[in-house]
C-alpha cells in the first residue's frame, strides 16, 4: 500500500516535539490572517540544517510577521538575524512580535524592497547563511543579488520551491494564468539552481519544498 504525501506529512508532524505556546499563537495568528509562514516540517528541517551549520549571521529575505526569524533566533542563541520586509503593516507586526520574545537585540529588521535595500544590507555582510522566502517570481534575482554577500563557506536556503507540488506536475493543467506563470518561474529557478556552476543544490521535499545550495568547493 502506497502512502500519500499528506499522510506522510501528518505522520512527521505528529512526531515533532510540542512547540512553545507563544510560537503556536503566532502560527494560529498567521493561519487566521492568511499570512504565509513555513510549514511545520519545512521549518524543522531548516532549523536542523542551520544547527549543523551553526551560522553567526543569517540574512532572511521576507520577514512577514517575524515567525521564521524568531524560530531561527530561538534555535541558534549565538546567531544574529538580519531580515527584510517590504509590507509596512507586516514590518510593524514583526517588530512587535520580535519584541514580545525579547529578541530585538539579535533580530534586525530592514524595511524596504529586497531588490532595492541591498546597500543597507551590504553594510552588515558577510553572512553565513541566506534564507530566501519572499516573492517567488523574484527568487533568481534575490539569489544573484545576495549570494555576493555570503561568506566563502556560506549556504543558501530557498523555501516554496515545490509550490504545493504544482511545479512537478503538468503546468498546462493549471487553470489560473497567474498561478501557471508563477509555477513556471519557480520551475525555471529550480533548473537554474541545479545547473549553477558555483553551487551544489539539493531540493528536499519537506514542507513546501526547501532548496539547499552550498558553494561548490573548487578542487585543483
Amino acid at each position: 500500500m502506497k502512502i500519500g504525501h499528506e499522510e506522510l506529512t501528518g505522520y512527521l508532524e505528529r512526531l515533532q516535539k510540542p512547540r512553545p505556546e507563544e510560537i503556536m499563537k503566532l502560527e494560529a495568528y498567521a493561519e487566521a490572517h492568511g499570512v504565509p509562514i513555513m510549514e511545520p516540517t519545512g521549518i524543522e528541517a531548516l532549523l536542523q540544517l542551520l544547527s549543523l551549520k551553526n551560522p553567526k549571521k543569517i540574512l532572511e529575505i521576507g520577514t512577514a510577521i517575524g515567525y521564521s526569524a524568531i524560530r531561527m533566533a530561538l534555535k541558534l542563541p549565538e546567531a544574529e538575524i538580519f531580515t527584510i520586509e517590504r509590507d509596512e503593516n507586516r514590518y510593524h507586526e514583526a517588530i512587535q512580535n520580535i519584541q514580545s520574545f525579547q529578541l530585538e537585540n539579535r533580530i534586525h529588521v530592514f524595511f524596504g524592497d529586497a531588490l532595492e535595500a541591498s546597500a543597507a544590507v551590504q553594510s552588515m555582510a558577510p553572512y553565513d547563511a541566506l534564507f530566501i522566502d519572499a516573492a517567488k517570481g523574484q527568487y533568481q534575482k534575490f539569489f544573484s543579488l545576495y549570494e555576493q554577500m555570503l561568506a566563502d563557506d556560506g549556504i543558501i536556503f530557498t523555501d516554496n520551491v515545490l509550490f504545493k507540488g504544482l511545479v512537478a506536475g503538468d503546468h498546462s493543467q493549471i487553470e489560473s494564468k497567474r498561478i501557471k506563470k508563477l509555477v513556471s518561474k519557480i520551475d525555471d529557478y529550480n533548473h537554474w539552481l541545479m545547473e549553477h556552476p558555483d553551487y551544489e543544490t539539493t531540493i528536499l521535499p519537506v514542507g513546501d519544498g526547501l532548496a539547499v545550495s552550498k558553494k561548490e568547493v573548487k578542487r585543483i
